[in-house]
């Protein structure tokens, strides 16, 4: 029995969900958010709060109960909320730019990098171009856009140059020895 799945999803005030089959609805105050969800498990709202249950006693449905509450939970804290990844770019030249939906890092390449924000997620850059907000109701997609700005240049360990998410652990090496 999934001790995360038996637990119901309280709905805050400001938020309106709507349940329909396998589709959940969620739509607050930081914006609107949709997602359809395996058939293992059924989708109810019962007195101001969503209750996961799975349909059959399979290992898929088990493991898709506590996940879509899980999800779930997720969605109304995003729209309340939102979520937020912080980046910081080092390096000699290093920066970024926001020029509309279009992030422009330069990050010691022979070109600049033009990366498209998608909808639903807002990038801020700091008066310096080395510090990056991501934020946006959805989890998944403000992780996914940091990890794609991340991508670009991740953090070498010996001089600590290229993007850093804050909070992520960066092991350092001591460099060649001489003698």
């Amino acid at each position: 029995m999934s001790r995360i799945g038996k637990l119901p999803v309280p709905i805050a005030d400001k938020v309106k969900v709507t349940v329909n089959g396998q589709t959940v609805n969620v739509d607050g105050p930081k914006g609107k958010l949709s997602k359809v969800f395996d058939r293992d498990v059924k989708i109810s709202l019962e007195e101001g709060q969503i209750v996961v249950t799975p349909n059959n006693s399979s290992r898929q449905a088990k493991a898709m109960w506590g996940t879509a509450r899980s999800i779930i939970s997720g969605m109304i804290i995003g729209v309340t909320e939102s979520y937020k990844k912080s980046l910081e770019i080092e390096g000699v030249g290093f920066k970024a730019n926001l020029q509309g939906k279009i992030l422009d890092l330069a990050l010691g390449y022979s070109h600049e990098i033009k990366y498209p924000v998608p909808d639903g997620v807002t990038v801020t850059v700091d008066k310096s171009g080395t510090k990056l907000d991501v934020e946006g109701p959805d989890k998944q997609m403000v992780g996914q856009v940091a990890a794609d700005i991340f991508g670009y240049k991740p953090v070498e360990p010996y001089k600590g140059k290229g993007v850093r998410i804050v909070g992520r652990y960066v092991r350092r090496k001591e460099g060649k020895k001489t003698g």
